[in-house]
């Protein structure tokens, strides 16, 4: 009987690691997609009304909002179950509270955009976000930030008086694409 040499052992080290890597960040794909796909659809939705309300834009968007914490939460917490996990981080809360406060106040009480303004800063502020979770969990967060973010200024500067339904397909459905694009991945 002969054991296995270094070099052997460090091989099949690095393909556990490699295969744990790949498990982690499919895992964080699944979840994420679920989350794109979903907000990606409220996010459709709500530039189409404010195409046709822009009156409303205001209580469109806290709607969307609101809708799309709640379906977050139930997402989360379906998924939290079906994998038998039963942490709660209160940080995750935070963060969140924190970056829409902080969104707020750039882009309301200190920035006073205007509706187009607003239709651009926040979908580009959130991919930044993805972009730079992107570094840490996997590219796909890259490419999609970074292709909403460029489709969200080509439509700002050349879309005119039909920035809302380009806005629905470039964010709405790039996110929407992109969480199927990481249910594949």
């Amino acid at each position: 009987m002969t054991g296995i040499d270094a070099r052997e052992a460090a091989s099949a080290l690095s393909d556990i690691e490699s295969i744990v890597h790949r498990v982690r960040q499919s895992t964080i794909y699944n979840f994420a997609s679920l989350m794109l796909i979903l907000w990606g659809a409220l996010i459709f939705a709500g530039n189409i009304a404010c195409e046709f309300w822009p009156r409303q834009g205001g209580y469109i968007w806290i709607a969307v909002n609101v809708l799309g914490c709640a379906g977050s939460f139930a997402v989360g917490t379906f998924e939290s179950r079906r994998r038998s996990v039963r942490h709660f981080d209160l940080r995750v809360v935070a963060a969140i509270v924190l970056f829409f406060v902080f969104g707020i106040l750039w882009s309301v009480a200190l920035g006073h955009f205007t509706p187009r303004q607003l239709g651009a800063f926040w979908p580009t502020y959130f991919m930044m976000l993805y972009t730079i979770a992107g570094l840490w969990v996997g590219p796909a967060f890259v490419a999609i930030g970074l292709g909403v973010t460029v489709l969200t200024v080509i439509g700002y500067f050349f879309s005119g008086d039909a920035f809302n339904l380009w806005m629905a397909v470039a964010n709405g459905g790039g996110l929407i694409l992109g969480g199927l694009w990481m249910r594949r991945s």
